[in-house]
């Protein structure tokens, strides 16, 4: 059978990376670092299904500045506040099946899109940016009592609580454990030398003042109190099943859930872990009453909202 004309158009614009990585890193490596960095920082977005976009619909949809960037947030019913955190080129459209058991459940439920990502300006991101970005969007929306995060969205948000966002329980879909596995990752993808590669870690340390080892869940999760459930497919191609074991032995409390034959992207709509989540989070719910979930940009601004600079690709 013929291939679908999109893959094709994928193999040759991979294809056409690597052979620029080749020869970019045979005559200028400065230049090919600086390019590799840019590449590995720039997520891509990919099309809305119509699901989400049904779903988005029916949210109350505003736009927060932060950072001098335009962020989409889209909120829903009343009560305890749930944040969705979406991973590296996804939207927050992606956890949209969560929406209607948590609002069911007495939740209101906030997602939006990252910059860089979906509907929200900017064209570069990275861990440190995206951790920034999950507190800054929990603080402008009124404070989250819970989070449920997928893939490097459970990363950021793991990197917030060591910074300081609050918040009584977490959810966390396929996390990855370390920034370094995913930068050997891509490295293997578009051909980079270990030198190459090495060379564009260096200078993402150097633009963001950090070490990426200090991003590594296991390393700080240890100090991390709060209760949290882990869910990640066996079978997962884009981030390995060790990574959410590696976070679950870290994590003081947390419970690990191995599902099969969901992958990194069906475990988001899959009854088996909706159900089990979302009874997670009714057990700790507060009974104290909390304000609605109105999501006014005046908010951030009276606030002075901002997103702290940290940054991982």
């Amino acid at each position: 059978m013929a291939e679908n004309s999109t893959n094709v158009r994928t193999k040759l614009a991979l294809w056409g990376v690597r052979a620029a990585a080749r020869s970019l890193g045979a005559v200028a490596p400065g230049v090919a670092a600086a390019w590799s960095e840019r590449l590995f920082l720039t997520p891509q977005r990919p099309r809305r299904s119509r699901t989400a976009e049904a779903v988005l619909a029916r949210g109350q949809p505003r736009v927060l500045r932060v950072e001098g960037e335009k962020v989409a947030v889209w909120s829903w019913g009343e009560g305890p506040r749930v944040l969705l955190v979406h991973g590296w080129s996804g939207y927050g459209g992606q956890l949209t099946a969560f929406v209607q058991p948590l609002v069911d459940a007495g939740f209101s439920v906030v997602t939006y899109d990252a910059p860089g990502h979906g509907a929200s300006s900017g064209r570069t991101s990275s861990l440190p940016e995206l951790a920034g970005m999950v507190a800054a969007v929990g603080q402008a929306t009124g404070g989250p009592y819970a989070v449920v995060a997928h893939s490097f969205g459970a990363a950021a948000t793991a990197v917030a609580l060591r910074d300081g966002m609050k918040v009584e329980r977490a959810v966390f879909i396929s996390p990855p454990a370390d920034p370094l596995a995913g930068i050997r990752a891509f490295a293997d993808t578009v051909g980079l030398s270990e030198a190459m590669w090495r060379r564009m870690a260096a200078r993402i340390e150097d633009r963001f003042d950090m070490r990426l080892a200090d991003l590594a869940l296991p390393a700080f999760a240890p100090g991390l109190d709060v209760p949290l459930r882990i869910f990640h497919d066996v079978g997962d191609r884009e981030v390995p099943l060790k990574a959410g074991e590696a976070v679950a032995r870290a994590w003081p409390g947390a419970k690990l859930t191995r599902t099969e034959g969901l992958g990194h992207f069906r475990i988001l709509y899959a009854p088996e872990v909706l159900s089990p989540a979302v009874d997670f989070l009714v057990e700790g719910r507060p009974s104290n009453a909390w304000p609605g979930p109105e999501l006014l940009a005046s908010v951030a601004s009276a606030r002075g909202t901002t997103a702290r600079g940290v940054h991982g690709g």
